[in-house]
């Protein structure tokens, strides 16, 4: 016996972007694009698992306890006090993976609402939300993507004392997200790579403005985005690993469109004025998805 007293959940996450161009690991954004999954107490060994997935990673993520989400999901419970049961889950997926929408963060954030489910804790008071956001963000890093899947809405992020937090706030109306989606995969650790461990005094000024203005372009005042977005810390240092990720985010800007590496790339976010591109983008390789942003974050949507 485990002692749960929840003995099936049914999760739904949004996907997200992350730096938005200058909040490089602090400002993220929930998008309507979802992971469902549902997991359910079952007989078995402890710790043992079975997982069925449908869509996004269908064929390449592992079906048993090594399962992102499995893994999280007993992760949470023994934060909580609970042992580890074993799971049944059913995981049907539509965020892309390795491509800069959270599917990762997203697969942890669902590991952990399903965990405080299952152990009938309220994610959404204030102390469980901080936790949760920690035990998310502890996993990756950084709590951008983390903080947005779990919150919904545009976030910013940051961390103190050893804790990882964020705020939320209400993007303006007008803010319209479209994902240029690529086929190919990137891996967040070897884009991280080619990173510098210095920057120039003025660019790191510069991104400090632009972060700043990001806040109040993408909450008031949309029409700064495409000064709010510009970069200097990581998207020109990426360009190797991505160049037609890069190119087309110069495109974008150049006909007047405020476009960024979406998270580690090599995904392109533009948040065009009025959610309308220019007719002359044409962007060969993308699949273009207009993607409202997310309000809720995670929610419950079965519990029994």
């Amino acid at each position: 016996m485990t002692g749960l007293p929840v003995s099936a959940v049914r999760v739904k996450v949004p996907g997200s972007t992350a730096n938005l161009g200058s909040g490089f690991d602090a400002l993220g954004m929930a998008l309507s694009l979802y992971d469902n999954v549902s997991a359910r107490v079952v007989d078995g060994p402890p710790g043992s698992a079975s997982v069925r997935v449908e869509g996004e990673g269908a064929d390449s993520v592992p079906t048993d306890e090594r399962h992102l989400v499995v893994r999280v999901v007993h992760k949470t419970l023994a934060e909580l006090g609970f042992p580890a049961p074993a799971l049944r889950l059913h995981c049907e997926n539509s965020i892309p993976h390795a491509r800069g929408l959270g599917s990762s963060s997203a697969a942890i954030v669902a590991g952990i609402a399903a965990g405080f489910a299952l152990a009938g804790i309220d994610l959404r008071d204030n102390d469980n939300a901080e936790l949760a956001l920690h035990l998310a963000a502890s996993q990756e890093g950084h709590a951008d993507n983390a903080a947005a899947s779990l919150l919904g809405g545009f976030v910013v992020a940051w961390q103190e004392s050893g804790r990882f937090r964020a705020v939320r706030m209400q993007p303006h109306p007008d803010v319209s997200p479209i994902a240029f989606v690529p086929q190919v995969r990137s891996a967040t650790d070897a884009t991280r790579g080619l990173l510098p461990e210095r920057v120039p005094h003025a660019d790191a000024a510069f991104a400090a403005g632009r972060a700043a203005l990001a806040v109040h372009a993408m909450t008031s005042a949309p029409e700064l985005l495409l000064a709010a977005t510009a970069d200097r810390l990581h998207q020109d240092y990426r360009e190797s690993a991505w160049p037609d990720t890069i190119a087309l985010v110069r495109r974008l800007r150049e006909a007047g469109v405020a476009a960024a590496v979406s998270g580690a790339g090599p995904t392109v976010l533009a948040l065009p004025t009025g959610g309308r591109l220019p007719a002359e983008i044409a962007p060969n390789g993308f699949q273009v998805l207009r993607l409202p942003v997310d309000d809720a974050g995670v929610r419950i949507v079965e519990q029994a």
